[in-house]
């Protein structure tokens, strides 16, 4: 504004030089033409355009002057230099009056249509206007040079009003600077944010200056901390992303089977997204004082640490402490962080891990020991419950069946094979097969209290149980599962005393049915060569084994073992 107002004055005495004093025209023809023979010394070849040529505007000031103005000033200084009469000189003298007077109007419009128009220079818009254009860069000079003039020195006297004025702009300012950051994702805003940056680098410097002032003599809203305010506000903006995280293939999100899954998924997804936009956009509009990509991995870490950990430390089932415990060993650093367009603008190491020790230790203490044993206890606990009730065992293609192996050993199987990927700890997976072993002593224990009990579902229970009990010794015996030795011959003492406890408890009832038969042996009927004792015990013996025939393939083991305790019995009979 200064500077246009400043040329229009520089035309107006250039117009006045030429025409002479104001208020010629007042006084008598006579007069005025002597006044102004006196004053006009021009040279014969000097033109309007020679006056204004300093002020030449490409864009508009041709259009400004009409051509009809552009005219030679030989016809008026001839009206001083040549002797005429002085009627005519006066009349043409008040021509070039009027001539002047349009000069003059012209450069004032053009100094108004300037200091109007948004677009052609940062000042030319007030405080106002500057917002609400989003200039908040020259919003801020405009309010540092009001500053400046309040409080640059102590000779300026100020009132309260004009320090509370200006106190509430620099609250407007703020406000929009708030905005605007807090906008930063949004794809029409990216212009306001590199002004806001700018007024931030600028309100800091100011910052600094007032510090070296004394407080009493420094304004009251100084430090602003514009910086702090914008650090404050991109985690508050992280945060309510991480919070309403939707991930643009929902379809994705919404097959994993929890609500757990489903939230660590979106989140995990968004820290990707939204970091690829920072380095893509946002990046750009950032001074390097700001090491952007840095500062906003760091809060997106640091969100996404923290829910998990909320999380972790909740009651959670086993399927979802393995997806957290997935995508803070395998998925977040190695699909997330290593994505090729983070990579280079993103040091992970530097960012530390997403769990602490201790939350970490107490999710993989939580996923390869409490759940593998309340997995067992549960799948153990459904097959006692059977015994208890009285429950027959599933029939499938005519033999009788317990799921218990079944249950269990794919269970710790998976178990130690994630573990041993995804902590590379082969100790844990040793630690998890621990559990079998306890798994084992209990199963015994409640095997030897049901065979203690008259029910008539024992021997198809046991028969059942059977099978079981060789599954689960041939995994113990396999070497490529990492049992430590102690822990195999544990297992395999306890299954061989459940094995013997079903062996047992048929041979029992066994010998029971046949010791009418057993008193024949060795008597003297038998020794006169009477065969028929023989025939009947051996044909009873084949009648007891037969019935195990349903144990497929450990039913010759089951038949030899107590075949060889009938005939061991019958002769101490």
């Amino acid at each position: 504004f200064s500077e246009n107002l400043e040329e229009y004055k520089k035309s107006e005495e250039i117009c006045e030089e030429i025409i002479g004093i104001e208020g010629i025209d007042d006084e008598e023809p006579k007069e005025q033409c002597q006044k102004q023979k006196h004053k006009m010394k021009i040279p014969k070849n000097m033109k309007i355009t020679n006056i204004i040529k300093h002020r030449k505007n490409v864009n508009s000031e041709d259009d400004l002057i009409p051509e009809a103005l552009l005219v030679d000033l030989d016809t008026i200084e001839g009206i001083v230099e040549s002797p005429g009469d002085p009627e005519v000189g006066c009349q043409k003298q008040k021509f070039r009056i009027k001539i002047s007077e349009k000069i003059k109007i012209l450069h004032f419009k053009k100094w108004q249509k300037n200091s109007q128009s948004p677009g052609t220079s940062s000042v030319e818009l007030d405080f106002k206007g500057n917002l609400e254009q989003n200039r908040l860069a020259e919003a801020q000079q405009q309010l540092m040079k009001a500053e400046e003039l309040l409080f640059g020195s102590k000779e300026v006297s100020r009132t309260e009003d004009e320090e509370d004025k200006l106190h509430m702009d620099y609250e407007i300012f703020v406000l929009h600077l708030r905005l605007a950051i807090h906008d930063s994702f949004s794809d029409d805003n990216q212009e306001t944010l590199k002004s806001a940056l700018t007024s931030i680098l600028k309100e800091e410097a100011q910052d600094r200056r007032w510090m070296e002032v004394a407080m009493d003599q420094r304004p009251v809203w100084r430090p602003i901390s514009c910086r702090q305010i914008h650090d404050t506000l991109l985690q508050t903006t992280v945060e309510e992303r991480m919070k309403n995280a939707e991930d643009e293939q929902e379809n994705k999100a919404d097959i994993l089977s929890t609500s757990l899954k489903r939230e660590v998924f979106r989140m995990g997804k968004q820290v990707q997204k939204d970091l690829l936009r920072v380095v893509r956009n946002l990046k750009e509009c950032y001074p390097p004082d700001f090491d952007i990509c840095r500062t906003y991995a760091q809060l997106y870490h640091q969100t996404f640490s923290t829910r998990l950990q909320e999380l972790a430390r909740c009651k959670i089932s086993s399927e979802d402490c393995l997806y957290i415990l997935s995508w803070i060993v395998e998925y977040y650093p190695k699909d997330v962080l290593k994505h090729k367009e983070l990579e280079e603008h993103i040091n992970s190491s530097s960012l530390g891990a997403l769990l602490p020790e201790e939350d970490l230790k107490r999710l993989e203490e939580q996923y390869s020991a409490n759940n593998i044993r309340n997995w067992l206890s549960n799948a153990f606990e459904k097959e006692v419950k059977k015994w208890s009730d009285g429950i027959e065992p599933e029939l499938m293609d005519g033999y009788y069946f317990s799921s218990l192996a079944f249950d269990v050993l794919p269970l710790i199987d998976g178990a130690v094979k994630d573990v041993n990927a995804l902590l590379s700890c082969e100790s844990k997976a040793r630690s998890l097969l621990n559990q079998l072993d306890s798994f084992l002593l209990s199963y015994k224990t409640s095997l030897e209290e049901l065979v203690k009990k008259k029910q008539e579902n024992i021997p198809k229970t046991l028969t059942a149980n059977l099978l079981n009990i060789y599954q689960f010794r041939d995994y113990v015996q396999k070497p490529e599962h990492p049992f430590l030795e102690d822990t195999r011959t544990a297992c395999l003492s306890t299954l061989a005393d459940l094995k013997n406890i079903c062996h047992t408890y048929f041979l029992s009832r066994i010998h029971t049915e046949l010791k009418p038969l057993y008193r024949k042996l060795w008597t003297q009927v038998w020794f006169s060569g009477h065969c028929e004792v023989v025939e009947e015990l051996v044909k009873a013996l084949e009648n007891k084994t037969d019935s195990f025939k349903e144990l497929k393939s450990v039913c010759r083991e089951v038949r030899t073992t107590l075949a060889a305790n009938v005939i061991s019995e019958s002769l101490i009979t």
